[in-house]
């Protein structure tokens, strides 16, 4: 009777498919060392402006832009929004409310955003950029970088990249954006987000009280 060879059990896991090895502060560690800071800047209504002021932040962006002396990745995350928790919140201000007009001016504000949610598809969009270092940046001795600390690396890698972050920081701000570095917390629940879609805009526990970080699908 021929046997049969147990099969080994499935290891495959999420963590197998993200670059991602660790976050310091606001330092992301890659496979192979690299590392990213990302920095979020928040939106600018440009419908609003005049058509003067719409090319002069046009023209500045693109001065910005051209100015630059390091590589940067520019990210548009979208994705479709989930009000439930903001119509709950009118519902708490609506039976909190005193003043019968302004109960009923709330009301039917309600109804004017379900009613734009029904017929319209209403997305949240968050831009960022990320600034990259390379390990390559580090030398000769950068090409094999098993040798040295996971301390070293972070070390090298601020070293780097806080530099070109603070530069990019004062010319986002003279463009008229809010520029904001994104820390350890709001790295993971960004990522965790971006990994886990059904979990709309999730916010988790203070990393730090987390033994251990497991990313799951849904």
């Amino acid at each position: 009777m021929t046997k049969i060879k147990p099969t080994s059990p499935n290891v495959s896991s999420t963590q197998r498919f993200i670059e991602i090895e660790d976050i310091y502060d606001d330092i992301m560690i890659m496979r192979g060392n690299s590392a990213v800071t990302v920095i979020e800047v928040g939106a600018v209504n440009f419908a609003l402006l005049s058509a003067e002021d719409q090319m002069s932040m046009v023209y500045t962006y693109g001065s910005l832009l051209n100015s630059l002396s390091f590589p940067v990745e520019i990210v548009i995350n979208s994705k479709m929004m989930n009000i439930s928790s903001y119509l709950e919140y009118l519902d708490s201000k609506i039976e909190k409310q005193k003043n019968e007009l302004i109960s009923a001016r709330l009301a039917d504000y309600k109804e004017f955003i379900k009613t734009v949610v029904k017929k319209n598809t209403v997305m949240e969009k968050r831009f960022f950029f990320a600034i990259p270092f390379n390990p390559l940046e580090m030398g000769i001795k950068g090409a094999n970088t098993k040798g040295f600390g996971r301390e070293y690396i972070v070390n090298r890698a601020k070293t780097s990249l806080y530099p070109k972050r603070d530069h990019l920081i004062r010319l986002l701000a003279k463009v008229g954006l809010k520029p904001t570095v994104l820390q350890k917390q709001e790295l993971t629940e960004l990522f965790y987000n971006v990994y886990n879609p059904s979990n709309t805009g999730k916010q988790l526990a203070p990393i730090d009280s987390y033994t251990d970080v497991v990313l799951t699908s849904g």
